[in-house]
């Protein structure tokens, strides 16, 4: 009986896995591949009518006009009426670190405990997660993976969406630490009987001073060369030297102002705004300190009575007029199935003021230059990596969003996912009927 129990069980599994697998993580480019005849958007405010991109090995070998008198190479694609992008790359994003939400043990985005700057969000990283591989056919190829929770929530990294295991996945290995800004308002606990309107946060002075308590503490570990270490404070230890950006997650204007006063008193290189809700306030002192901002997600309402009701369409053009640099992101409510909507949330900001230029960079090179990947990924350029997708449409629009090839790194890659999966099996059934 006890062996009939693992037979089932076993069995079970087979069956299971064969209904829905990870997609075969594409092979390594072995052909020169070159595409003529579709407008390039290169990613840098750049577009050519009737180009002609070649790409061998993984890297990019040619970007021009398709009228240039040049022998193509390899197998010739051509993508006339069609617009080819370089891969769109998603910021701040917990993506392949939560499955399902109601599910705990799929759960994998935070860490108990307030300060954990050592705890990698990329070894919790899952190839094989099926909302992950549903990125793929809106053209998002790349993420930063972040962890969440805490007061310091951890080190994120970046990953290209199509491999074997987090190994493989790993585009920039703990690139930068994520701090959650304490809020100058609070609500009232309404469970408690409290009033649920928005009041003073009386310990906000307290809680800055605990971090920067914390960063004083990580400063004098690495002066003072420790036997014994101390995983925390040396995860810190990037901050100061150059090699990690932090990313600070904040929304006020006054919290804003703090955070970029707090990172140029403890000489930290390199900072980022995360949410920047009324980083437009403050564009004078974002610009002076050469600080970008991954902005909260567009498809959002304004969060203030007094705001503009369109505040959160327009942000982008808003901080982009006065020379910030500007990446979105997905954040919120179902933010993992929202990154796949990333190339509409730039759309909507064309509508709203920005070129579409300008807006593609909002997803290309801007988050390229921000998670300090843009030598290989953000933009179409020679020597870059092959990775970048051609559209039937605009990209940007999801009436005409439909991707007919995607390369990751020269890698031709499946666009099948579990909901194409879904898709043409009850088409199929209500066909047949």
């Amino acid at each position: 009986m006890k062996y009939f129990k693992i037979y089932i069980t076993v069995a079970c599994l087979i069956v299971f896995g064969s209904i829905h697998a990870q997609q075969t993580p594409a092979k390594a480019q072995t052909q020169a591949i070159s595409i003529e005849g579709a407008t390039a958007h290169l990613g840098n405010g750049e577009v050519i009518e009737n180009a002609l991109i070649m790409f061998d090995g993984g890297k990019i070998t040619f970007v021009g006009s398709a009228n240039m008198r040049i022998a193509r190479m390899g197998t010739v694609i051509n993508a006339t009426g069609k617009h080819i992008y370089p891969g769109f790359i998603i910021a701040n994003s917990t993506l392949g670190l939560v499955e399902i939400d109601a599910v705990k043990a799929s759960k994998d985005d935070s860490e108990m405990g307030t300060w954990n700057p050592n705890i990698r969000s990329l070894i919790a990283y899952n190839t094989e997660s099926k909302v992950v591989e549903s990125m793929r056919p809106n053209g998002v190829l790349l993420g930063q993976i972040t962890p969440q929770g805490g007061r310091i929530s951890g080190t994120s990294s970046v990953v290209q969406f199509d491999a074997w295991n987090w190994e493989d996945a790993a585009v920039k290995v703990d690139d930068g630490i994520h701090i959650n800004w304490p809020n100058n308002f609070s609500r009232g606990r309404s469970w408690l009987g409290e009033d649920p309107g928005l009041k003073m946060n009386k310990a906000y002075a307290n809680q800055i001073k605990e971090i920067e308590d914390y960063f004083n503490n990580a400063k004098a570990y690495s002066k003072a060369n420790p036997s014994i270490t101390n995983l925390p404070y040396e995860s810190l230890e990037g901050l100061f030297d150059g090699s990690k950006k932090l990313y600070i997650n904040v929304n006020d204007e006054k919290g804003i102002i703090d955070a970029v006063n707090f990172s140029k008193k403890n000489k930290v290189s390199h900072m980022v705004i995360v949410g920047g809700q009324e980083a437009y306030k403050v564009t004078d002192l974002l610009k002076a300190n050469q600080v970008p901002v991954v902005l909260n997600r567009v498809h959002s309402r304004p969060n203030q009575t007094d705001d503009d009701y369109d505040l959160p369409y327009k942000t982008a053009k808003l901080l982009v007029d006065k020379g910030i640099k500007v990446a979105l992101q997905a954040n919120g409510q179902m933010e993992r199935m929202n990154s796949r909507n990333l190339p509409f949330y730039a759309g909507t900001t064309v509508a709203h003021g920005l070129t579409k230029a300008q807006a593609l960079q909002l997803i290309t090179i801007n988050p390229a230059e921000i998670l300090g990947i843009d030598d290989r990924y953000g933009s179409l350029e020679t020597g870059k990596s092959a990775t970048l997708f051609i559209s039937e449409g605009d990209a940007l629009d999801m009436r005409t969003n439909i991707i007919s090839h995607a390369y990751i790194d020269g890698r031709l890659i499946s666009l099948e996912t579990h909901q194409t999966e879904l898709w043409k099996r009850y088409s199929e059934k209500y066909q047949a009927n």
